[in-house]
């Protein structure tokens, strides 16, 4: 499952979330957002272990100030309400993981 987050329901579905959150900052008009859409969506389906959320930087432009956003994508591994690991730009699917994983 993909959860959909807003500057409103933020802190309580990931910063205060009891498991890792994989978080994909993205843009609608942006081509590796788009690219790496289908990758996020399998991992929230292979992995329930994790929370899995999008943020659109153009409409939750506070998020995206507030997590200094200067290039997206933007995944982030956030655990215990802390960014533990980021990557900017397109990663296959298995990288991904591997920063699951390490953190």
């Amino acid at each position: 499952m993909i959860y959909h987050v807003n500057k409103e329901n933020f802190e309580r579905a990931v910063l205060k979330s009891p498991v890792p959150v994989l978080v994909d900052f993205f843009a609608t008009w942006c081509g590796p957002c788009r690219m790496l859409g289908p990758v996020i969506s399998e991992i929230a389906n292979e992995h329930p272990e994790i929370k899995v959320c999008k943020v659109n930087v153009d409409e939750e432009m506070d998020l995206a100030r507030a997590f200094n956003i200067t290039s997206i994508p933007m995944v982030a591994v956030i655990k215990d309400g802390k960014i533990v690991e980021t990557s900017v730009g397109f990663r296959p699917k298995e990288q991904i993981i591997e920063m699951l994983k390490e953190n």
